[in-house]
């Protein structure tokens, strides 16, 4: 995690108080359960968690700890016995470390999606609001880069707003992929825990049981989450390179917040560049990277290797902070983004008239033209106007092939451009519902 695109709160899930405190409540609860069937103690259970509930538990301590056992968890176990005192044997009974490493990753996992929806909920909110700010600024919709037929400002942002809300539904189909939890001890047999602690611990931690655990949580439902991050964090790539293209001088149709001080260039004092969504295109390609090792992680050896270890250990936190500050940066660029309707429709009559073309093309066929024909009288009069050597219509109503199917007034008809805007209240109310 670095610290540079990182916000406080997501990375608090990721710290080693959180994963201990985490930790704790695994054993905690699975001792409670334990003591309930009377596999333990219950006066020791209960000194678990009056020793345990408000400790702080020692990073550097169970570090030392660690540089001699080489093992985390029992490292973490020693370091709780310390804590607890002789009651702390009845903790850990009949499980292994797979059980408290796995639950705690997906409670990590849960709690980081509840954070990335909640940031969605925020961008969408910043969308539709600028959406319907600009339902009917007319621009240029492009093509290949290329001038097509006009749209509007709001539609674009009516487009996201769809998008985001696909990547909402699809976070939430995640977190509830990875929100199990399993306590099923070695090789996932249950053979020295009852299943009911599983069931108990589960309920407490927010979590589901592991139907089938080979003493691993299976790594399919990690690789799906990530690969959910990876499309959402695409989803922030196009928009972001929407605002980029549109932020070309050639173009300036739109552009990103400069505020009061703010410095584009060391060498051009001029210079306002789009860096918000520069630094958004290459997050995107970071978060997009740790959705491939996470579908490497499925395959382990037997019922469990250790090889995911090392790969969730920097991506769980990497890709969750990453698009965490991601959604969040977008938000902003959305909600601050600069607007030109002037200059879009100084874009959109560039061209002289060009965007109207297909719109004379379907005039002419419905006037008994061949496609064929209508498509070379229209491309006839469309290429000079393409080299800057006139005005369209006044060369289609010049044209007396033209004219011999369709009257100047009709042919001038065809130029209007709330006709292409007819059905904007259509689509707008298919992505935000009767709402106006």
């Amino acid at each position: 995690m670095i610290p540079r695109y990182s916000r406080p709160e997501m990375t608090a899930i990721w710290s080693p108080e959180t994963r201990f405190r985490i930790w704790f409540e695994i054993e905690a609860h699975a001792t409670t359960a334990l003591a309930e069937l009377g596999v333990v103690p219950k006066e020791a259970a209960a000194k678990v968690w009056e020793k345990g509930r408000d400790a702080v538990f020692d990073v550097a301590r169970i570090d030392e700890i660690e540089r001699v056992t080489k093992h985390d968890v029992i490292a973490f176990l020693t370091h709780l016995a310390e804590i607890v005192g002789p009651e702390a044997r009845f903790v850990h009974q009949g499980m292994t470390s797979s059980d408290v490493l796995d639950t705690c990753l997906n409670v990590q996992l849960v709690r980081a999606a509840d954070l990335l929806i909640a940031d969605i909920d925020g961008l969408l909110a910043a969308l539709k609001r600028r959406a319907f700010e600009h339902k009917l600024t007319p621009t240029i919709g492009r093509s290949h880069g290329i001038h097509a037929e006009p749209v509007t400002f709001g539609l674009k942002l009516a487009q996201a707003y769809a998008e985001f809300e696909r990547a909402r539904a699809r976070l939430v189909a995640a977190r509830a992929e990875v929100a199990t939890c399993a306590i099923s001890g070695a090789v996932g047999t249950f053979a020295n825990i009852d299943p009911r602690v599983e069931e108990y611990v589960a309920e407490k931690m927010g979590l589901v049981p592991e139907p089938v655990s080979t003493q691993v949580i299976p790594r399919d439902r990690h690789a799906m989450f990530f690969a959910v991050l990876g499309v959402v964090a695409s989803s922030i790539e196009r928009l972001a390179i929407e605002v980029r293209h549109l932020q070309r001088t050639e173009v300036l149709e739109a552009e990103e917040y400069f505020s009061e001080g703010q410095k584009g260039s060391s060498a051009m004092p001029h210079k306002r560049n789009p860096v918000l969504t520069e630094n958004l295109t290459g997050l995107a390609r970071m978060v997009r990277s740790y959705a491939l090792p996470a579908m490497e992680n499925v395959a382990l050896w037997h019922e469990r290797d250790i090889s995911h270890s090392s790969v969730e250990r920097m991506i769980g936190p990497d890709a969750t902070v990453t698009l965490d500050f991601a959604l969040a940066r977008l938000t902003g660029v959305v909600d601050k983004l600069l607007v030109y309707p002037e200059q879009m429709q100084r874009n959109l009559d560039r061209l002289g008239g060009l965007v109207h073309s297909q719109r004379v093309l379907l005039a002419l066929t419905q006037a008994g033209v061949s496609r064929e024909d209508a498509y070379r009288l229209v491309q006839r009069n469309a290429m000079p106007v393409w080299r800057g050597e006139g005005d369209f219509l006044t060369l289609l109503q010049a044209d007396k092939e033209v004219t011999a199917a369709l009257k100047p007034e009709a042919i001038a008809e065809c130029f209007d451009l709330g006709y292409h805007l007819k059905h904007v209240d259509t689509i707008f109310r298919r992505v935000f519902g009767s709402e106006k």
